[in-house]
C-alpha cells in the first residue's frame, strides 16, 4: 500500500468554520504517538503553530486563522507519514513538522526520500539540504560537507557508513581527524592508539551508540570492523571496501586533505566534513578545507555540499546563536 492510501486510511480532516477544523486519527498507536505522553506534542505544535488545540477521543480539533489550522493539517499529515514509515515520532520530529522549508507532497513525502534505517531509529533528513547529502553519500565516492555544528555531517555519515557495513556491502568504517591538541603528536598521550585518539572522536561515537548501540558497537571496534585512526596514519595507505571519514577537517591543512583523499581504492567512499568557523590551527590561513573545496568543485565524480544556519536540527536557538556570531564577523569585516 502506498504512503498516500495509509495517509487517506488512517486520517480524516473535516472543516468546521473558517477558524476551526477537526482531525480523526484512526490508528490508536499511531494518533498517541503523535499526541505524546501528557499531550506534549501537541502543546508544543499548538505553541509552534499559534493554534488552540483540543484533544478528545481520537479527534483533534484545532481553531486558529486558516493559515495557522493549515500549518496545523499539514504538520499532522508530516508526522503520520513519519510514524507509516518508521512507526515512531521523536521530538525533533514535532519542530520538523512546522519548518516552513520543508515541502510534503502527498504522492511522496519528500523528507523521508533519503530515509535511513538503524537498528534502534530511522534517520530521516530535516533539511533539503540534509537530503541532498545522505543521496550524495550513497551514491558518490567522495563527498565534502562544510558547514556549522549541528547541520548533522558527521551524523548522517556515520549512519549511511555503518548501515553499508552492517549490509555487508564494505568490509570496514575508518573514523579519523586532526589531532590538533596535541600536533599529530599523540605519542605524547598516554594508552593504545584507540585511547590516544577517542577523545577527538567522541561526536562520532555519540551517533554510532545512539544508532546502533554500545555493545555492538564496541564488538565491531574489536574485530576491526570499525576502526579509529588520525589522519596522520593514513599516509601510504589505499583503502579499499572501506568507509572513511575525516570529520573537523578545517583543521587539516591542504596537503593532508590532499593525501586522505588520494587514499581512496576500490569499493571505497571516502567523506571529508567540517566547519570553517571552528578553525582551530594556531594560523587559521593553514586551513584546507575551503582551498580544497575550491580546487575539487568541478569535479564531477565529488560532490561538495554546503550546510547553513537553516540546516542547524540542534536546539532552535544554536542557529540563532549561529547568525549572531556571523552577523558579528561581517561587521568586524566591514
Amino acid at each position: 500500500m502506498s504512503e498516500i492510501s495509509k495517509l487517506e486510511q488512517n486520517l480524516i480532516i473535516k472543516k468546521i468554520d473558517d477558524q476551526t477544523v477537526n482531525i480523526s486519527i484512526n490508528d490508536n498507536e499511531m494518533l498517541m504517538s503523535i499526541v505524546g505522553q501528557f499531550d506534549q506534542n501537541l502543546k508544543q505544535l499548538s505553541k509552534l503553530t499559534e493554534t488552540i488545540i483540543f484533544f478528545r477521543g481520537n479527534s483533534i480539533t484545532c481553531k486558529g486563522n486558516q493559515e495557522k489550522t493549515n500549518t496545523f493539517c499539514e504538520a499532522i499529515k508530516f508526522l503520520i507519514n513519519k510514524y507509516i514509515l518508521t512507526n515512531i515520532i521523536e521530538k525533533g520530529d514535532i519542530l520538523l513538522s512546522v519548518k516552513k522549508n520543508i515541502e510534503i507532497e502527498e504522492s511522496n513525502v519528500k523528507s523521508f526520500k533519503h530515509l535511513i534505517k538503524t537498528p534502534r531509529k530511522s534517520v530521516i533528513a530535516r533539511s533539503e539540504k540534509q537530503s541532498d547529502y545522505i543521496k550524495a553519500l550513497r551514491e558518490n565516492d567522495i563527498v565534502m560537507s562544510l558547514g556549522p555544528a549541528g547541520t548533522g555531517k558527521s551524523f548522517l555519515a556515520v549512519s549511511v557508513g555503518i548501515t553499508l557495513l552492517m549490509e555487508k556491502k564494505i568490509d570496514r568504517v575508518i573514523l579519523s581527524r586532526p589531532a590538533v591538541e596535541a600536533g599529530e603528536k599523540l605519542g605524547f598521550l598516554p594508552g593504545d592508539m584507540k585511547e590516544k585518539v577517542d577523545p577527538y572522536l567522541r561526536p562520532l561515537y555519540d551517533a554510532l551508540y545512539e544508532l546502533f548501540g554500545a555493545d555492538k558497537i564496541d564488538k565491531k571496534i574489536e574485530t576491526g570492523e570499525i576502526e579509529i585512526a588520525p589522519l596522520a596514519f593514513m599516509r601510504g595507505r589505499t583503502l579499499k571496501n572501506c568507509f572513511a571519514i575525516l570529520d573537523e577537517a578545517q583543521n587539516a591543512t591542504e596537503t593532508q586533505i590532499k593525501m586522505f583523499l588520494t587514499r581512496i581504492g576500490e569499493n571505497s567512499k571516502l567523506v571529508v566534513n567540517g566547519d570553517p568557523s571552528q578553525i582551530d590551527l594556531l594560523n587559521k590561513s593553514h586551513s584546507g578545507l575551503i582551498k580544497s573545496r575550491e580546487i575539487l568543485k568541478d569535479l564531477k565524480e565529488i560532490k561538495v555540499i554546503e550546510f547553513d544556519h537553516n540546516d542547524v536540527v540542534r536546539h532552535p536557538l544554536v542557529s540563532k546563536i549561529i547568525r549572531a556570531y556571523q552577523k558579528k564577523n561581517i561587521d568586524d569585516k566591514s
